[in-house]
């Protein structure tokens, strides 16, 4: 250490040429220089880390240095100045109440400091984890599952952190101390006043941890809640962002996700079978709508190849119900899919067979058109019969054809006496 020596001795002669100046100089200089110095000496650090990290192996580790460099900045700024306070406690250029709030005041921001860096830290350790697993391939249900994890621990976490930070830097005041004993004291209606207000809050912490082991949902998973149907954008430390198909967003908590039903069309695999629902006509030719639906299956960018059929699922009074089952590699494939099949398959039947669409049916008569029957005669009581009735069976309701009805008279009215006499003549 042969240099120790006329570095110290070069330290001591600036000291003692700065001390020559006027208080006010001196302290700007005390207090400047190990300031700009420490901030010096990170950005050198900072530098040396990003020129490591330049290297395609270990581009990871510039996500971590990019997080951490404004608190560590910070950091470096609050060591300057502590030096430079120590320079002027040495040199009798502070003293009375500065000394006294000058420690609390340190612990306080330093307290603040190494918080803020170990939440950059563990944020840039999320995204060196996160960065390894893609999410916009096809099959990416491995990464979803890996990012659900870490995104909600890894938030638990610094949730968790951030209160535990905010808790000691308050300990450093006396009257906090104080005002925590008090507390203390009087911990039992007022604890339980605290634990009701904060049920909401430690609920969804405790349900993200839930969330984030068992896995219900993941990001990007196609989910239906509240009767809305949409993809889970984002998962924080107490809620879900759902992206609506219409670019909504719904906020839900994660105890409604815990303690109530939703559907997740995508909890175990991307692949999605869609459904198309047809209303035709009885007329309509179910073979040719089959083979409409292969042919515009058949080469579609959309259809993954694992399934299709159409079937006749329910009937009405008036149509028949068809449905059109087909698959895609997700969600968003499958919609897409599932409104080409539709169009392309009513052009068809405009197209080919225009009488399968549904329509309303009117049949309508004349009056000289409605059928008729013959109403037979009502049976008679035997005492209003004479002897030749009553011998009828067919007379006293007991079976039996009934009487043939009279001759209808002719539409022009009976004939008068020259007809008669002209029918005698022919006779």
């Amino acid at each position: 250490m042969k240099f120790a020596a006329p570095v110290q001795a070069s330290i001591d002669s600036a000291l003692d040429t700065v001390a020559q100046l006027p208080d006010w100089a001196a302290a700007v200089i005390y207090l400047a220089v190990p300031l700009l110095g420490a901030l010096l000496v990170h950005r050198v650090i900072l530098a040396l880390m990003r020129k490591a990290s330049s290297n395609e192996k270990r581009s990871y580790t510039r996500k971590l240095v990019k997080r951490t460099a404004p608190p560590g900045r910070f950091l470096a700024a609050l060591i300057g100045l502590a030096i430079g306070m120590e320079l002027l406690v040495q040199r009798g250029l502070v003293g009375g109440a500065m000394l006294n709030v000058w420690p609390q005041v340190f612990a306080v921001l330093l307290t603040l400091a190494i918080t803020w860096l170990v939440l950059a830290m563990i944020s840039g350790i999320d995204d060196i984890i996160l960065s390894k697993y893609r999410v916009d391939v096809r099959d990416n249900l491995r990464a979803r599952r890996m990012h659900t994890q870490v995104r909600v621990l890894s938030r638990t976490i610094m949730f968790i952190v951030g209160v535990i930070g905010v808790a000691i830097a308050l300990l450093q005041f006396d009257g906090v101390e104080e005002i925590g004993a008090s507390l203390l004291a009087s911990a039992g209606i007022l604890g339980i006043a605290v634990g009701f207000a904060a049920r909401p809050v430690l609920g969804n912490l405790i349900a993200g941890i839930q969330i984030a082991l068992t896995q219900p949902i993941r990001l990007d998973d196609a989910v239906v809640i509240e009767g809305e149907w949409g993809w889970i954008e984002e998962i924080t430390s107490t809620y879900v962002v759902v992206r609506i198909w219409d670019q909504r967003r719904l906020i839900v908590p994660f105890s409604k996700i815990i303690e109530e039903p939703f559907q997740n069309w995508t909890r175990t695999s991307a692949d999605i079978l869609g459904a198309v629902v047809l209303y035709v006509d009885y007329a309509c030719p179910v073979q040719a709508l089959r083979e409409e639906l292969d042919r515009i299956l058949d080469g579609h960018p959309k259809w993954d190849g694992r399934a299709k059929v159409l079937q006749v699922i329910e009937t009405t009074e008036k149509t028949m119900v068809l449905r059109a089952l087909v698959t895609a590699g997700d969600s968003p494939t499958a919609w897409e899919l599932r409104c080409d099949v539709r169009e392309r398959l009513l052009n068809f039947l405009q197209r080919e067979h225009p009488y399968a669409l549904p329509r309303e049916r009117e049949v309508q008569f004349h009056e000289d058109q409605w059928p008729t029957r013959a109403i037979p005669p009502k049976p008679r009581d035997a005492k209003d019969m004479d002897e030749s009735e009553l011998e009828d069976p067919t007379l006293r309701g007991e079976g039996g054809a009934p009487p043939p009805p009279p001759p209808e008279p002719p539409l022009d009215g009976p004939p008068d006496g020259d007809e008669v006499a002209a029918e005698d003549e022919r006779s």
